[in-house]
């Protein structure tokens, strides 16, 4: 992996390119390859907290919610799930080196990774470049996220808030179905959708049926032309 062309790739150039290979580095990685010392986790801890602060800092200045709103709308913007879809749009997951069986995890333990290496770069970004240059990382592809989750009510159960549109609109009670499952016991997906009058609106995958069945939710508030 050429580094210099992968930090280019994040849209930040490191001077010292040994945090970018820090930052990617999954833990179970060590245990194939003797030569690397240390893995992302330090990373990811100081990430978190600097992902925290900068959201916190832009909701508060830029927003006259009260406390509980803010808190809710910098949930939705940090939240795990949130952070593996920002890292699967910047295609983290091919640049991060971990093991030979991490590299065949699917579903939630892959978004897990993916959302800590992301954490792993801020922090590693953060260090090498200071807190400006976190920040406007944090903004670009993080902070530009929340008209969307505004906009169509992300920041609440989106089961709830689909169920109270639907009996608004049509006096209907929306339906969960599953539609397959795979993987093993322990590592299973579940993909769901949802119908109203027989009529599929959305659809969604999780590690569980209740966690799909968000997800089939969200997608159908994304489509309502109300909130696209």
């Amino acid at each position: 992996m050429n580094l210099e062309v992968t930090g280019k790739h994040f849209g930040y150039k490191f001077k010292k390119i040994s945090l970018l290979q820090e930052a990617l580095t999954h833990r179970s990685y060590l245990n194939e390859a003797k030569s690397v010392q240390s893995h992302n986790e330090r990373l990811e801890f100081l990430g978190d907290a600097v992902l925290e602060l900068v959201v916190t800092e832009y909701l508060y200045s830029n927003f006259d919610e009260p406390e509980g709103i803010l808190t809710n709308w910098r949930s939705a913007l940090v939240k795990g799930k949130s952070l593996s879809e920002i890292a699967n749009k910047l295609d983290m997951d091919k640049f991060i080196l971990k093991s030979r069986g991490e590299s065949k995890s699917s579903g939630k333990a892959k978004e897990q990774i993916s959302a800590n290496a992301l954490e792993a770069l801020i922090g590693a970004i953060y260090i090498d470049g200071g807190y400006d240059k976190a920040k406007a990382f944090i903004h670009k592809n993080v902070i530009i996220n929340l008209d969307k989750i505004i906009k169509n009510k992300l920041y609440i159960d989106s089961k709830s808030y689909f169920q109270e549109m639907m009996q608004e609109q049509s006096k209907s009670t929306p339906e969960y179905r599953v539609i397959s499952e795979s993987g093993p016991d322990h590592n299973k997906l579940f993909e769901c959708a949802v119908f109203v009058n027989n009529q599929k609106y959305g659809r969604g995958t999780g590690p569980s049926k209740s966690i799909a069945e968000q997800y089939a939710a969200q997608n159908a508030l994304e489509k309502l032309p109300n909130n696209s």
